[in-house]
């Protein structure tokens, strides 16, 4: 029953991702990901039960399959952070290993059921070293796709600071779910083999997809993740600014942020900034890198900071929380508050309040 609620809730997840509207790339690489899941799934379950000996002719379809969970993986981690290389058509290589494998099948694809089936109780005999090539197929493209997948999320989250100053809606936990929930069944495959087990973990990974994903909205009704408009970002080899444009630039930005106080913006983002300027998002990133040394998200929460400071010092504030303080100053919610001020200071922001004199204010 169990195994059977996990490839339902896998097909209602697909009708989910069918009925979408404006679907991206990266909609599309999910819906064609968990179409093979479902296929996946299923063949998996028939030979547990054993009713594959009733449809031989379903006997060596699941063999390619594990290799591409992994390619799915890293095509969808792909599009969604915007990490693609120039020739897009490249990515179809990664699926020739999958096809090579069908395609080394076919004799077998083709032989009477009766002698499918004595290879299948046989446990393969007569494709012992298939088998085994196999194997070491599996989990070299296993280990290599969940790694090159963490290290593509690594990358995107570093480059998100260079485009946001407020990171809680840029979510990144659900393509972490997918990268450690997708390791953990290739451990499974690696190192216990037992297709029952490893059935149990595809479903629960499917529960995981649906629950987060559900969850997290948008992965099944609206826009993706926001994405890099140039990631992964050069670091300006061969920008155009001069010594001067630059020194002008950093001069009107340092202005923009002190007199219009765009920090209290909370979902403020360097496209924002740049339009205001009316420069290329890339230079301005460029400028806050080289003459603040700091990524976009630190630029900001800085005089998000110090806007706080002083607005903590001031008697009259003592009637408003920290938090309304904080928002006022452009933080969007407490946790993001909490988590730079402690970066900041090393300290609370109670911890930090306590230890003003005449400057009590109350906690949230």
């Amino acid at each position: 029953m169990f195994f059977v609620a996990g490839i339902g809730i896998a097909v209602f997840l697909e009708f989910l991702l069918l009925t979408k509207k404006n679907k991206s790339d990266s909609d599309r690489i999910l819906t064609l990901w968990m179409f093979v899941i479902i296929i996946h799934q299923f063949l998996l379950f028939v030979f547990i039960t054993e009713d594959v000996l009733r449809f031989p002719f379903l006997l060596g379809l699941e063999h390619p399959l594990p290799l591409l969970q992994g390619v799915f993986l890293y095509l969808y981690v792909c599009f969604l952070t915007n990490q693609l290389p120039e020739q897009k058509k490249l990515l179809l290589l990664h699926f020739v290993p999958a096809v090579l494998m069908y395609l080394y099948l076919i004799p077998f694809l083709a032989l009477p059921a009766d002698a499918k089936i004595a290879v299948y109780r046989g446990r393969g005999a007569g494709y012992e070293v298939f088998m085994m090539l196999k194997s070491y197929a599996v989990a070299i493209s296993g280990i290599f796709y969940v790694t090159w997948s963490a290290l593509l999320l690594r990358r995107h989250r570093i480059n998100i600071r260079d485009q946001f100053s407020d990171l809680d809606k840029v979510n990144l936990q659900w393509l972490r779910i997918l990268t450690y929930g997708m390791g953990g069944i290739w451990l499974l495959v690696i190192f216990f083999r037992d297709q029952t087990l490893i059935l149990a973990g595809v479903v629960i990974f499917v529960f995981l997809i649906g629950f987060f994903g559900i969850r997290q909205a948008e992965i099944f009704t609206t826009a993706p993740l926001p994405a890099d408009d140039d990631a992964p970002r050069k670091k300006y080899p061969k920008s155009g600014l001069t010594e001067e444009a630059s020194g002008k630039l950093h001069q009107s930005l340092t202005h923009l942020m002190t007199e219009e106080a765009l920090y209290r913006k909370s979902d403020l983002s360097i496209n924002d900034l740049a339009s205001k300027l009316g420069v290329h998002p890339n230079y301005l990133s460029q400028i806050i890198n080289q003459k603040e040394e700091k990524n976009f998200y630190d630029f900001v929460n800085t005089y998000r900071f110090e806007e706080f400071k002083k607005l903590i010092a001031m008697e009259k504030n003592r009637q408003y929380t920290l938090l309304s303080l904080a928002r006022d100053c452009g933080f969007s919610s407490k946790s993001s508050f909490n988590r730079y001020f402690k970066k900041a200071t090393g300290q609370t922001p109670s911890e930090y309040s306590s230890g003003l004199s005449k400057n009590q204010i109350k906690p949230e």
